[in-house]
């Protein structure tokens, strides 16, 4: 078992440890540290994989190396689960991925050294954030991967709009630790401990959803949630997001694909405390899918890239705490994971976009319009409806007793009901049949993949779910009008784009709706100088 711990406790220790050693390292053998950096990854990597194969044969493992007694019973150590798993394998995989990508991106620049120095350092505070035992552990971790997050997004110094943009960063992330001490303190006002296993062993007892909103442990819920929504940028935390596109792109793919999952990944860990507050569950869907569908309306009006891989960070991050608020928990930490591959590859190849659009460019790439498309819709939502309840049946979903399940079959419905429109619309037979093939693959997909990662996660995270309230199925019907609002948008926005109102709401959604001007204003009034525009 000693080979174990020290696994678990060897990815983080290497990358922060070698943080410390780089700048004096570059000094003298620069090339030595580029080849290092990828190794020390891959080791990690390997780490992480022994773990998590040692977990399926040992199972949990809680494990405390030193404590203390003064001024708090606080004991150090790791807490390594299957969700601690899977998102250190994640982090390492897309760590090692984002070095070895920026050996080269960064190659001849004088400030290499400082870049791998606070990349190592910021995936080694993500590593130790996912393996700790108690909640101080995880703060200080958090805390710890801001301030490398900060040091990254300033690493050209001689760009004023990076500058502003990490300053805005800076603010909400403060904002999000005075939530995240104010939680910790209430925590252990409430338990009497700071340790998982004791607050998870406190919270079983206790019927999911059966406390108060006015309970201090609804509230902690509550203090926890809206810790995790300033780190994942969803409303009205989101405005920094947009605006760090002038960091190098590795710092993007990094930021996008691994630290803001930090928010996803705290109301997971925290989920059977979470899941006892039915206001904080309200709160996580209302502000996740109102954040799911600004990001998704903003992202359709970008012109740059990277803004609107931006956006769309931000709605895949509100769609996933939208997950999380219906309950879904092992279906959020899919959609991290998924989108964590995703969204790292698009902003490493972003710079081949245009061109791999125009090599790609297909005749069904646009919406169908007239009176084949209008003919081809109801076809198209048919048999959607059809592929998705076929699946329910086969892997057992009983939609009646899991109201937040009919929101997300709704969501996949419509984005396969998109998928076939696209594909019956031209009037060919093998176009057609292609996407059939396309929405079975993906439906089937999507199931399948959520049936292993509920059961890779069965002692992981609460599986509790409480009998919804009236305001709840209000929540859950408000969710499902705006995903059906967006899509009609999506569908139909050749043709509104023809009446002058929906040009003005354009040029408005382009912009944001401006709201990310208070925190422009808030930047300037902190730092003393004019809100520079980008």
């Amino acid at each position: 078992m000693v080979w174990f711990y020290a696994c678990l406790a060897a990815g983080p220790a290497i990358l922060l440890l070698s943080a410390a050693a780089i700048p004096v390292l570059w000094k003298s053998s620069p090339r030595f540290v580029q080849r290092s950096s990828s190794t020390l990854l891959f080791a990690a990597l390997g780490l992480a994989s022994a773990a998590a194969g040692f977990l399926c044969w040992k199972g949990a493992i809680d494990q405390v190396f030193c404590g203390a007694l003064w001024p708090v019973p606080l004991n150090v150590g790791v807490y390594f689960d299957s969700l601690s798993a899977v998102m250190t394998v994640l982090i390492s995989f897309i760590g090692l991925i984002i070095t070895r990508y920026s050996a080269r991106y960064m190659n001849g620049e004088a400030t290499q050294g400082r870049f791998l120095r606070w990349t190592a350092f910021t995936l080694g505070s993500l590593l130790l954030m996912v393996v700790s035992r108690n909640l101080v552990m995880f703060t200080a971790a958090w805390m710890l991967a801001s301030f490398g997050l900060h040091r990254l997004l300033t690493h050209y110094p001689d760009r004023p709009w990076a500058i502003w943009a990490a300053r805005k960063k800076f603010l909400v992330s403060r904002l999000g630790d005075v939530f995240l001490l104010s939680a910790l303190v209430l925590t252990y006002y409430a338990f009497g401990t700071f340790d998982y296993v004791s607050i998870f062993a406190a919270t079983s007892i206790t019927e999911a959803g059966s406390l108060s909103v006015y309970s201090p442990i609804g509230w902690i819920g509550a203090i926890y949630v809206l810790a995790a929504m300033t780190k994942s940028a969803q409303f009205p935390f989101h405005g920094w997001l947009p605006d760090t596109m002038e960091a190098p792109t590795p710092v993007s793919a990094m930021m996008h694909a691994g630290v803001i999952n930090a928010g996803g990944f705290l109301v997971i860990r925290l989920s059977p405390l979470v899941s006892l507050s039915p206001g904080a569950l309200d709160l996580l869907a209302l502000v996740g899918g109102f954040t799911a569908l600004f990001g998704g309306v903003v992202m359709m009006t970008q012109t740059s890239i990277k803004r609107s891989l931006a956006y769309s960070t931000i709605a895949q991050m509100g769609f996933m705490m939208l997950q999380c608020g219906l309950g879904a928990y092992s279906a959020a930490l899919l959609h991290i994971v998924a989108h964590s591959l995703y969204k790292a590859h698009a902003f490493l190849s972003s710079g081949s976009v245009l061109e791999s659009a125009a090599r790609t460019r297909t005749k069904i790439s646009t919406t169908p319009s007239g009176r084949a498309g209008l003919f081809s819709l109801p076809p198209a939502i048919a048999v959607s409806l059809g592929i998705f309840c076929s699946f329910s049946w086969l892997f057992g979903f009983d939609l009646a007793t899991k109201p937040g399940a009919a929101v997300l079959g709704l969501i996949l419905t419509l984005a396969l009901t998109e998928l076939l429109w696209r594909s019956l619309a031209p009037g060919s037979f093998r176009v057609a049949l292609q996407g059939f093939a396309w929405a079975i693959i993906v439906g089937g997909g999507y199931f399948g993949a959520f049936t292993l990662m509920d059961r890779v996660l069965s002692h992981s995270v609460s599986h509790s779910i409480a009998t919804p309230s009236v305001f709840d199925l209000l929540v859950l019907g408000a969710v499902g009008v705006g995903f059906v609002g967006v899509f009609v948008l999506q569908t139909s926005a050749g043709r509104l784009l023809r009446r002058p109102a929906f040009q003005t709401l354009y040029v408005h959604a382009m912009n944001g709706f401006y709201l990310d001007i208070p925190a422009r204003q808030l930047a300037a009034f902190c730092w003393g100088r004019s809100v520079p525009t980008p």
